[in-house]
């Protein structure tokens, strides 16, 4: 018999400071060789059962395990987490302060997310029922004759409520038992094939009635071509049904078999070949930066700061090629899924099956099955938005975050981590590069590229010495003043019009979907705004509605003011909407392609859309944020930004950096092939620094401008900063609990720490929970970060308010 026995520490699926903690199970011997770390489980915890994550594991002598409960189950063959991503977890839990379960969920597809099943059952040892009310009898004779039964689906039986199954469980006629499952179902093909030689199956066709049409289709099917057939191509040809294959198979004539299948997403795409294109002197320098970096085996990080139509994707496929070549792996982040279609045809043109795509446009199944095919080792290249960070490789060579400086990279929920931090801590664990690539570089990573810290190479040029496109700046103030009220000013109407003219096409630019973004009545003055957000409605022409874009909300257009019963309704503002319905005004027969969360919230819609586009569908490309970035379209001569003021003066000190970095990448969609491009930039601030120098391709001086304003008012990257977020429905109590946490971090003033508030949030109430936020400044290299944190972690033990909910959010560079 052992001496001692192997032990699991597991985090178990129940969020809350006191299971934030593994907990300790004997691991029993039918399950020693299934258990690792990085596996998820079935325990016992306290009445339930739930899931977990097995984080270490570990001996003890068979008697300190006799108060020990034992795994009940393990759920995969093949742990989702490796050993890497369970220290990952442990590191985003740490410096992001949230739940390590939460942290280990935000790096599993969500159909490997804990599933918990409530499930009724009769209780072996229950009293006969003949005495019970008609109704109670009928649930426990359908319950029993299912075995079981979901509690969700026996509340809905006619009689049936939660006091009459509390009752039953008392009496212990019924129980009530969880099962841990989870939502991850595989895809699998029923395969056909002969049985018999094609002579015996051709005596057998003569024992068939001639009646029976199909029964012999199928079998000529076979006596012809008797390899093997997926059942839906077979009852295809043979115009049958599954039944009737089914019947020969009965006779032992055909077998058939399920064999597991992946879901490709792609699958209808059919990729040519691309082989590697020549490089530039410029590109060469650059690959040849990375492959040093590469071949040296270390953490290297390098800031590829490309102008825009500069080649930087193909020095990233050469660069990849290199990586697959020395038997590593590599991971491409793009910020947004409309980036995506492009960039997986040209990755899929060079690597080919070597590539696994995820992001959000998938299915559940469609990603499970990607993720599948990282975690086995059958692909190379994993390439998708944000959560691609996280993909399962054990031999990661190169990480390519393409567009770094883009906000998507950073998560709004818990773990709220930057995709960045985490690709430079996969570095470290794997002696990797990463490579950050973009034309305008996030100002924190131009600083540490200027400063040393990362290194820098930079593609100043665009490719075939390009020209960049002629830009003009347009004072919507001054067309205003001589009467024109359009949403066009004369520059841009006259230059849409000779672009279509001359059968190119052109991109529009406004970062707003909507038709008008907030409905006034122009005799009270009140606009109409969300009953549950502290924010405007827009309007929405297609439907005719008032929408929330926050919650959600949706309301038919008032005909009278609810405030003062005015009939003086107005529509203020502009979104993508109405920019569509003045350019069929202004434009007749123009051909208009609209792309905003409006029209691409249906799966396949940015693909569908670009390539409509691509294929001349179109003359006009019209878009919020999403069409600013990484397309390449050869006919594009003309980009309009119709206000470059949307989100200038928004409440954040990244305001300005975002403006000119939006500005910068959509004018680079112009001009990029053999045609010669015009960006035409329309604002009511023409002299802003962002603005000017965006017109003026002045990168150098923007940053030098932006890091002197962000030194002078101490933000990053000259410190580090923590923002608390508290939310309560009580405003009264939100205010109590805010100041309660801003004491506590102000109290015995910690050096080089600054805690600015409480003060309300920029949107004050949101889903109605009102929101209060207080501002953490730090200096990062001083001692007194662990004491921050440790302040910080302390808040859940003061804000003890049940209906409190708070959250940290960490920005700035993170040793």
């Amino acid at each position: 018999m052992r001496a001692d026995r192997r032990i699991a520490r597991v985090i178990v699926d129940v969020p809350s400071k006191e299971t934030d903690r593994p907990f300790d199970y004997e691991v029993p011997d039918s399950l020693l060789a299934d258990t690792e770390i990085g596996s998820r489980v079935k325990v016992p915890f306290g009445p339930r059962t739930v899931m977990g994550y097995v984080v270490d594991l570990t001996t003890a002598l068979s008697a300190s395990l006799t108060r020990l409960k034992a795994i009940i189950d393990v759920l995969d063959v093949t742990p989702p987490l490796t050993p890497e991503l369970v220290r990952l977890a442990f590191w985003l839990s740490e410096v992001y302060l949230c739940r390590k379960i939460t942290a280990l969920h935000a790096m599993v597809p969500a159909v490997l997310k804990g599933r918990y099943h409530r499930m009724l059952r009769v209780h072996p040892h229950a009293p006969p029922a003949t005495a019970l009310p008609d109704a109670e009898r009928q649930l426990i004779e359908r319950i029993e004759s299912k075995q079981e039964v979901p509690l969700s689906q026996a509340l809905t039986w006619p009689g049936v409520n939660r006091t009459i199954i509390r009752r039953l469980i008392r009496e212990k006629r019924l129980l009530l038992v969880e099962h841990v499952g989870d939502r991850a179902t595989l895809r699998t093909v029923t395969w056909v094939k002969p049985a018999l030689s094609s002579d015996e199956l051709s005596r057998c066709l003569a024992d068939i009635p001639a009646r029976s049409v199909r029964q012999r289709a199928v079998l000529e099917q076979f006596i012809h071509h008797p390899e093997e057939i997926p059942l839906p191509d077979l009852l295809t040809r043979a115009g049958t049904t599954r039944s009737v294959v089914g019947k020969l198979v009965e006779k032992g004539w055909l077998t058939w078999e399920e064999r597991e299948v992946y879901r490709d997403p792609y699958g209808e795409h059919a990729f040519e070949h691309k082989p590697p294109l020549p490089l530039t002197d410029q590109q060469q320098q650059a690959l040849d930066t990375i492959l040093s970096a590469l071949n040296s085996n270390k953490e290297r990080t390098i800031l590829l700061h490309g102008v825009t139509g500069s080649g930087k994707t193909e020095v990233y496929l050469q660069a990849i090629d290199a990586t697959i070549r020395q038997g590593k792996q590599a991971i491409v982040l793009v910020p947004e899924i409309s980036l995506t279609p492009q960039m997986v045809k040209r990755f899929k043109e060079r690597f080919g099956s070597e590539v696994a795509v995820l992001h959000s446009g998938l299915s559940d199944g469609e990603r499970y099955d990607e993720w599948r095919k990282i975690r086995s080792g059958e692909v190379r290249v994993a390439i998708g938005a944000r959560s691609a960070i996280f993909a399962p490789f054990e031999q990661l060579g190169l990480i390519i975050i393409d567009e770094e400086h883009e906000s998507s990279y950073k998560q709004e929920e818990q773990p709220k981590y930057h995709a960045r931090d985490v690709a430079l801590w996969r570095a470290r664990e794997h002696g990797a590069t990463v490579v950050l690539g973009s034309a305008t570089p996030a100002v924190e990573s131009y600083f540490l590229a200027r400063t040393g810290v990362y290194e820098w190479v930079t593609l100043p040029q665009r490719v075939n010495n390009r020209p960049f496109p002629t830009v003009d700046v347009v004072d919507m103030r001054e067309e205003l003043r001589q009467g024109n009220r359009s949403l066009f000013s004369r520059k841009l109407r006259t230059s849409l019009t000779l672009c279509v003219e001359r059968g190119e096409q052109a991109v529009l630019l406004l970062n707003r979907r909507g038709y008008s973004t907030f409905v006034l009545c122009r005799d009270c003055g009140e606009a109409m705004t969300c009953p549950h957000c502290d924010i405007s409605l827009t309007y929405h022409q297609t439907n005719r509605t008032l929408r929330c874009h926050y919650c959600g909300y949706a309301t038919q257009v008032p005909s009278t003011c609810p405030a003062c019963g005015g009939t003086h309704i107005r529509y203020f503002g502009t979104g993508t909407q109405r920019v569509e319905e003045e350019l069929a005004r202004l434009f007749p027969g123009i051909r208009v392609i609209r792309m905003d969360v409006d029209t691409t919230n249906r799966k396949g819609a940015h693909e569908r859309l670009l390539k409509a586009f691509g294929s001349g569908q179109a003359d006009v490309l019209l878009g919020t944020q999403m069409i600013a970035k990484g397309l390449d379209f050869p006919r594009v001569t003309l980009v309009g930004v119709i206000a470059a003021d949307t989100s200038l003066y928004l409440p954040d000190f990244r305001a300005a950096e975002r403006t000119f970095q939006l500005l910068m990448q959509v004018s680079g969609r112009a001009g990029r092939h053999q045609l010669p491009g015009r960006v035409v930039i329309q604002t009511y601030n023409p002299e802003h620094y962002s603005v000017d120098l965006a017109a003026r391709y002045q990168v150098e001086s923007f940053y030098r401008q932006e890091c002197r304003l962000r030194k002078q008012h101490r933000y990053p990257p000259f410190c580090g900063l923590f923002t608390v977020l508290l939310t309560h429905p009580d405003r009264a109590l939100l205010m109590r609990s805010a100041h309660l946490a801003a004491n506590r971090l102000q109290q015995d003033r910690l050096p080089g720490v600054e805690v600015l508030g409480p003060v309300p949030a920029p949107i004050p109430r949101l889903k109605d929970r009102y929101r209060m936020q207080v501002m953490v400044k730090y200096n990062v290299e001083t001692d007194s970060v662990a004491d921050l944190m440790h302040r910080l972690r302390e808040l859940e033990d003061i804000l003890d308010d049940p209906r409190l909910k708070w959250s940290v959010d960490r920005d700035g560079r993170i040793d």
